[in-house]
């Protein structure tokens, strides 16, 4: 099929073009993109929907993806425990060709059907689960193998893809199609198509995770205390909400170990 992604760019002769020329142009087809997501907060909303419902009964959430989008896959998956305090095995992100396939292009890695489910089952994949999968093109077999072999089994599948109509959102019962049109520097999807997919993915997990409770009014109360930032984060959180001076707070933190418990022991008092 031909993809939108694939077609050439609008502009031509880039290495022509001066620098400030070149930044120019890169931002201007960057402004595009929240406004193709914009177009599919819809499928979004679905997606989100019934992700929650399935990590509400126990479920877990994968991502599938070669590439560039199998690498936004990781980083949102590898973002979630830090972030929502939740078990680090609850979102999964898998590439194709392993995980060395995130620093180094593994060849023809996308290009095996059969290879995401026998990756998928390491981890026990079941119907209670989610599986997501994460292509610009809309055509790579890995992640389209992994989907039908998902359904295959009653799992619930969707996707975040580019172009419209492709394989990959027909093998997806909740499709996520975010049309951002030919790349700047034509086929390189890591540009608009891999923003366009960044932004979906911090609105899908973001909105799952308030939806799960991991939220308190604006705060990631949840937050693992990794570095002397978060830790500070957390101490003026609990100031805020308990009036308590910074040193109180900050040993209330340290002996609870998160801003939500520390709050709750504060209020049992």
């Amino acid at each position: 099929m031909e993809t939108i992604t694939e077609k050439d760019s609008h502009y031509n002769n880039l290495e022509q073009m001066s620098v400030m020329e070149i930044l120019q142009n890169i931002n201007k087809e960057d402004q595009t993109v929240p406004n193709a997501v914009a177009k599919a907060l819809p499928q979004i909303e679905k997606l989100v929907t019934v992700t929650v419902a399935k990590m509400k009964e126990g479920g877990r959430l994968f991502y599938i993806g070669a590439g560039t989008s199998g690498r936004l896959g990781v980083v949102d998956a590898s973002e979630c425990p830090p972030t929502f305090g939740v078990p680090f095995d609850m979102v999964v992100g898998i590439i194709a060709g392993g995980d060395g396939a995130i620093r180094k292009a593994v060849e023809f890695a996308e290009d095996d059907s059969e290879q995401a489910w026998i990756d998928l089952c390491e981890y026990k994949i079941n119907e209670k689960d989610v599986l997501v999968g994460i292509a610009a093109s809309g055509t790579t077999p890995y992640v389209i193998g992994g989907l039908k072999a998902a359904n295959e089994r009653k799992i619930t599948t969707g996707c975040i893809v580019c172009n419209n109509g492709s394989p990959v959102a027909s093998a997806a019962k909740y499709p996520v199609e975010v049309i951002t049109g030919p790349e700047f520097l034509t086929g390189s999807t890591r540009m608009k198509a891999g923003t366009a997919q960044k932004l979906v993915l911090n609105m899908f997990t973001t909105s799952v995770m308030i939806k799960l409770g991991r939220v308190k009014g604006n705060k990631m109360v949840d937050m693992q205390l990794t570095n002397f930032k978060l830790v500070n984060r957390g101490t003026q959180m609990i100031m805020k909400e308990t009036g308590m001076d910074e040193f109180t707070a900050a040993s209330l933190l340290k002996k609870y170990g998160s801003v939500r418990k520390a709050v709750d022991a504060f209020k049992q008092v």
